[in-house]
């Protein structure tokens, strides 16, 4: 029998399955940008693409034997994975006071790690998020549940709308993510496009410090919510005396 339990999964599988949940939108995903993702050899990354469908994680799509997508057993596995990293970016972030960019790196080195009695006290101190900081659904189920938002990068000059997400692709990029939390753009945020520069490709925002300028590519990994936004929909940590 199978198992996909964490002991039986490395931290090199675990960072594979992170980096297919990040690309979970699209029809499949080669080795080769696997490999891009996490700067590993496309010959490394095709090693762990057969051990991962050896476990059965994996599958190649139908019609498509280049392109790789996750199975029911893996999607269930990333889950696990996000989920521990998430809650370690809360920590790191909002009780620790790490930068977000640092705090992914940080997480990363630890999420394979800690033990499940330290997840579940963990989850208990946060509070039960329903997303990581970056507001991105902590696992499958919650994303069904979730508005599903749209692209920043499809509002005009003069919309108003809430930052609801910075999507796990936009997570990848730390010089953004930087960007975004200098400027005060995470989920929550009220934002009002103030014009939109076709030769420029790029949008230039009113936000929470003010003026903000994104490229229309960086400005779709960023999905938004028209107007105001439910409060609920954007965790805050527990007060703990």
């Amino acid at each position: 029998m199978v198992t996909t339990r964490r002991a039986a999964l490395t931290s090199a599988a675990q960072e594979y399955l992170l980096a297919f949940r990040s690309h979970g939108d699209e029809a499949g995903v080669t080795p080769s940008l696997i490999a891009k993702d996490l700067a590993v050899s496309k010959q490394a990354a095709a090693e762990m693409f057969r051990r991962l469908a050896d476990d059965r994680l994996i599958a190649p799509c139908s019609g498509h034997a280049r392109l790789w997508r996750l199975t029911a057993s893996g999607e269930s596995a990333a889950d696990a994975v996000f989920r521990r990293h998430a809650l370690l970016e809360w920590l790191l972030t909002s009780v620790i006071g790490m930068p977000w960019a640092a705090a992914d790196v940080e997480a990363r080195r630890l999420h394979a790690a800690i033990s499940p009695e330290f997840e579940t006290r963990l989850d208990d101190l946060i509070g039960h998020p329903q997303t990581c900081p970056h507001g991105n659904p902590i696992d499958r189920a919650t994303e069904s549940r979730r508005p599903k938002g749209e692209p920043l990068a499809a509002l005009e000059a003069g919309e108003a709308a809430t930052i609801y997400r910075v999507t796990e692709a936009a997570e990848a990029d730390a010089a953004l993510l930087s960007y975004l939390e200098a400027r005060g753009l995470v989920p929550g945020a009220k934002i009002t496009v103030l014009s939109r520069s076709a030769s420029l490709d790029s949008l230039t925002l009113d936000g929470p410090i003010g003026r903000a300028s994104l490229g229309l590519r960086p400005a779709g990994l960023v999905h938004v919510l028209r107007g105001s936004a439910d409060a609920a929909l954007f965790h805050q940590i527990p007060l703990r005396r």
